[in-house]
């Protein structure tokens, strides 16, 4: 739909050459005559004549001022408006968020912000992780937007969408769409752009997370199963689930459990858990450690070694563990 506003715009910019152009070559005028005649007589100001004006001209002029008014009247009213009604405002909104999209690094993609978007979005923004909810224009986008988040209206499963919610530069995708036909293809779209992107993704049946697994979802996550199985644990062994869901989770508990990995040519590559500690490089304790295989191992002893690509899952202090992910 044509903007109001530019229009009224442009029907002036018009008014304005067609008048110069008529005084010009109805009257013989120098330019400069001919534009300040016309302004003069569109503003209706009306100095007077800076030259006599033969009929056809004053008829001319006559034109000029009822089509001025007319334009004049229509663009106060258009801007007055658009002013009263907040567009200039979402207008400026909008190009600010665009703005702070294109800024966007090291992100995380959040699509869907319905029921287990919204808590997704709460741990990010607990854990400090910038990061951007892709939803289509409706009631959860507008929940998103009085949240205070940076919320683009576009369908996550589009090329065009996800590469305007910065995907080159994502350190990961969250597909939580409210079905699971809407997360694969979302997984589908954004891993063929971004083969390597970290993507997780909820179903909630098996069927479909061996269909998101296939379409190239990293992890894939059951709320249901989940659910069950955490109410079960709470139940039988209370105390353990309270300490984990603390220790896991941005808390005011003082210990966290991390992941720290290991890069190459860090201080930590190809040295043992005994010489890290006797160094203090890794004053922690560790659980296990993901061998770059993906096998884990939780028997752990001093000589085991750390090589490039494993990752030490650990529990210390948020000290401690910045120091050991930092060396």
């Amino acid at each position: 739909m044509p903007n109001p506003v530019r229009i009224a715009g442009v029907a002036l910019v018009a008014l304005l050459f067609v008048g110069t152009g008529g005084y010009r070559f109805i009257e013989g005028m120098p330019w400069l005559d001919a534009v300040y005649m016309t302004v003069i007589t569109v503003t209706t100001v009306g100095f007077g004549e800076i030259h006599p004006l033969s009929q056809v001209g004053r008829g001319f002029t006559i034109a000029l001022i009822l089509a001025g008014v007319v334009i004049g009247t229509y663009s106060i009213t258009t801007l007055a408006g658009s002013l009263f009604s907040g567009e200039w405002q979402q207008r400026w909104a909008d190009r600010r968020r665009m703005e702070q999209i294109r800024q966007l690094r090291g992100h995380v993609i959040l699509c869907g912000y319905g029921r287990v978007g919204r808590h997704v979005a709460a741990e990010l923004q607990s854990e400090g992780i910038p990061f951007i909810v892709l939803e289509v224009l409706g009631p959860s986008a507008h929940k998103g937007q009085e949240a205070g988040l940076l919320v683009l209206h576009a369908d996550a499963s589009h090329e065009a969408n996800l590469r305007m919610a910065g995907i080159e530069h994502a350190q990961g995708l969250i597909a939580a769409a409210n079905t699971d036909a809407e997360n694969v293809f979302i997984v589908l779209t954004a891993h063929a752009l971004q083969p390597d992107l970290t993507i997780v993704a909820r179903a909630d049946s098996e069927e479909s997370e061996a269909k998101l697994r296939r379409a190239g979802a990293s992890r894939v996550i059951l709320p249901y199963h989940l659910t069950g199985r955490r109410m079960v644990s709470m139940l039988t062994r209370p105390a353990v689930s309270e300490f984990l869901d603390e220790v896991t989770h941005t808390s005011g508990l003082e210990l966290l459990v991390e992941q720290i990995p290991v890069a190459p040519g860090s201080l930590l590559d190809g040295i043992t858990l005994d010489e890290a500690r006797r160094v203090g490089r890794l004053d922690l304790t560790i659980l296990g450690m993901r061998h770059p295989d993906g096998r884990f191992d939780t028997r752990i002893t001093g000589e085991l070694r750390l090589l490039p690509g494993c990752l030490v899952i650990a529990v210390g202090t948020r000290e401690q563990l910045q120091k050991a992910i930092s060396g």
